[in-house]
């Protein structure tokens, strides 16, 4: 199957685009429920398929595609659970808990509330690999009038009013019951998200003193000014409230950014590099080392080799970390950009119960956030965008020769003191290039030759 076809509806992490422009439409969100009903029935060797889990996130475009899913599910005899606004690993957790054949969760996590997405869960809570996925896009272009159920065998909805309960035990599950929380102070930066009920209320469970920030949705803030890719106001809130520890999550709180008592922002490397070191001395660690991407900074494996301990790297996405780790049989790994998979507890990532092993890190320790979770030096690294016309004359910018020349002589450049990464985004026509080297300068010269090379193939848009 060509490149064309395979970016036509899924990328990275299921579908996502602007709401109510294709492919994020509610006909295409009703093909996909009917198009994932028929590609799951069929790899269960024609048994039936009983019953399907819709969560979501409070962006305003939530309800259209909530209900054009659950259209295409009933239509196709399945029964549907609705839960409301939950984070995307309570969707992963619930699709086993409650024996669900497949798991929904509507939602562009950390993208502006205009945006929408549609993931996809199996059985299992993992999410589709990608060859299901293509199954399904195959599927949504066919005719999908024969996965209609007969009248007599349409399928039901119902909403689960204590989904958000079942996900918080769940998540206290992760943390031994005879050890609180007591004495930390925590701001709790929930993004106007998923997470804004249930992240404040496990916190203060554990008896936490809680200061809560971005709690207030109202369909059109999610990610607006707060949250993992905007920690702003959660830096501010930590100095001024002389907080111990800051967490912010993104809109569907699948990821994880912490601040410090000083007000410095720990990455998802510094995070992954404190959890799983602290698993290695407990001896807890499997698979000798961690799971990161290609985004992870060169310090993480430093440190890792140092330890003795490997570190795998993936391409971008949360479920490409997760193939990996079960591949090898690690037991942690994620990304850069906050993302936790923590494979005791969860099968996806999972900002909340990475930020409860965070404080559970903290107070076995002793240590204050900025001497627990600062363990390496980053190497200066730098990251540049370049966005692309799809329908031009040069819609595939990475196959022109001078491009390919430029990475080279950048590679050359850089040679075994740095690191050169030039790829295709998978959610938007945008070609990230990325380097990292113990040379800031030769870092900054690669990236503005190798954009500039691209921008004069391309067009930048």
């Amino acid at each position: 199957m060509n490149e064309i076809m395979k970016r036509k509806y899924f990328g990275t992490d299921g579908i996502r685009g602007k709401a109510n422009v294709a492919p994020m439409t509610a006909d295409v969100a009703l093909k996909v429920a009917m198009a994932a009903a028929s590609v799951l029935r069929a790899n269960r060797d024609g048994a039936q398929m009983d019953r399907v889990i819709i969560g979501k996130d409070p962006r305003l475009s939530g309800y259209m595609f909530e209900e054009a899913m659950c259209a295409g599910f009933v239509a196709t005899g399945m029964d549907v659970f609705l839960t409301g606004p939950i984070p995307t690993p309570g969707i992963s957790f619930l699709t086993r808990s409650l024996r669900c054949d497949a798991g929904v969760m509507i939602s562009a996590s950390h993208n502006p509330f205009f945006d929408n997405g549609i993931k996809l869960f199996g059985s299992d809570g993992f999410k589709l690999a990608d060859d299901i996925e293509l199954k399904i896009e195959a599927k949504m272009d066919q005719d999908l009038s024969a996965e209609l159920a007969d009248p007599t065998h349409l399928g039901k909805a119902k909403r689960i009013d204590d989904a958000l309960g079942r996900y918080g035990e769940y998540i206290k599950g992760s943390f031994p019951k005879r050890k609180s929380f007591a004495g930390l102070k925590v701001v709790i930066d929930c993004a106007h998200g998923a997470a804004y009920k249930i992240a404040p209320q496990v916190l203060w469970e554990l008896e936490c003193e809680v200061i809560a920030i971005g709690v207030d949705p109202n369909g059109r803030n999610i990610n607006d000014g707060y949250g993992a890719t905007a920690p702003q106001n959660l830096q501010k809130a930590v100095l001024e409230h002389g907080a111990d520890i800051g967490i912010a999550l993104d809109g569907d709180a699948d990821r994880l950014i912490v601040v410090d008592e000083k007000g410095e922002i720990v990455d998802g490397d510094q995070i992954m590099a404190a959890l799983a070191l602290a698993m290695h001395d407990a001896g807890t660690l499997r698979g000798g080392g961690l799971v990161a991407t290609v985004m992870s900074n060169l310090g993480l494996e430093r440190l890792m080799t140092e330890k003795g301990l490997n570190l795998v790297r993936s391409q971008v996405g949360d479920r490409y970390v997760v193939e990996e780790m079960r591949a090898g049989g690690y037991n942690i790994g994620g990304e850069q950009s906050g993302h936790v998979v923590l494979s005791d507890y969860s099968r996806t990532g999972d900002g909340l119960l990475a930020a409860l092993q965070v404080l559970s890190l903290m107070k076995e320790q002793g240590k204050p956030a900025s001497e627990a979770l600062h363990l390496f030096t980053p190497v200066p690294q730098l990251l540049r965008n370049v966005r692309f016309d799809p329908r031009g004359a040069k819609a595939k910018p990475l196959d022109d020769a001078g491009v390919q020349d430029a990475i080279a002589q950048a590679e050359q450049t850089l040679s075994n003191d740095g690191r050169i990464l030039v790829r295709a985004s998978g959610t938007e026509p945008v070609i990230r290039v990325m380097a990292e080297g113990d040379d800031l300068g030769a870092v900054e010269k690669v990236v503005g030759d190798i954009c500039s090379v691209i921008e004069k193939t391309a067009g930048a848009a």
